[in-house]
């Protein structure tokens, strides 16, 4: 009896597409403004309301499911895993907070993180302590470390106020672990992944390509993403996510 089963599982092994026993491709994207462009700044850092509604609802039509870091080890359970970012701590990040609750549903369930520069919050363009509260609590938003100050890490000494100082400035705030960090400009280098192994359990760079777990060393600390820009066509959405 146990020959025949070993059996059965060689030929389900050699039947089946390989990319069944492949590790699974997680796409990690980054926003920053999801506002109409009126002139200021890069334009390709903005993501008009339309069009963040469009591609969420993409994901939701396509059964994917929005996932935040405290629940990166249900990358390997859930139905086609994703995570939505957004970096610098924009106001205008209510917006996509507002279009997160308008399409939740019973089966759809969106949640996204926002890496928040701490020494920026409550400047007129950015969000307030009272907004990071509240996308907090309503358990759609995870608010996560962009730094203090936003500084290249490769090239300063002060980690503990840049990375320790802001972590515990938002963790006062939420009242919920900091656990992931974006790495300013997506610079990095192996003395950034040292001092960032201190504070965090992630580390999340620019690099523009989806994730797939290797087993190399400091995975978790060189984490892929891929921007979403004012011109991605709703097309070139479709073919980012499906890792085309």
């Amino acid at each position: 009896m146990k020959k025949i089963v070993m059996l059965f599982l060689c030929l389900l092994i050699l039947i089946l597409p390989s990319q069944v026993f492949a590790q699974r491709k997680v796409p990690i994207l980054v926003y920053h403004s999801i506002d109409e462009y009126t002139g200021m700044g890069s334009k390709e850092l903005y993501v008009t309301p339309e069009n963040f509604e469009k591609q969420m609802i993409y994901l939701k039509d396509h059964g994917y499911t929005l996932l935040t870091f405290d629940r990166w080890q249900d990358i390997n359970k859930v139905n086609k895993p994703i995570f939505i970012t957004f970096d610098d701590g924009y106001k205008n990040n209510l917006n996509a907070f507002g279009i997160f609750q308008r399409l939740k549903n019973e089966r759809f369930k969106p949640t996204g993180t926002i890496f928040v520069i701490s020494d920026f919050i409550g400047r007129s363009n950015r969000l307030s302590k009272s907004d990071i509260k509240m996308m907090s609590d309503s358990g759609i938003i995870s608010v996560q470390s962009h730094t203090a100050t936003h500084p290249d890490l490769s090239k300063i000494k002060n980690y503990e106020y840049e990375l320790n100082g802001s972590k515990d400035k938002i963790q006062k705030i939420t009242g919920k672990p900091v656990i992931a960090l974006a790495y300013p400009y997506g610079s990095f280098n192996n003395k950034v992944i040292k001092e960032t192994k201190k504070y965090y359990l992630f580390g999340l760079t620019t690099t523009p390509k989806v994730f797939s777990e290797k087993g190399i060393k400091d995975e978790l600390y060189l984490l892929p993403r891929i921007y979403i820009k004012y011109s991605t066509t709703l097309d070139e959405f479709a073919k980012i996510v499906e890792g085309k």
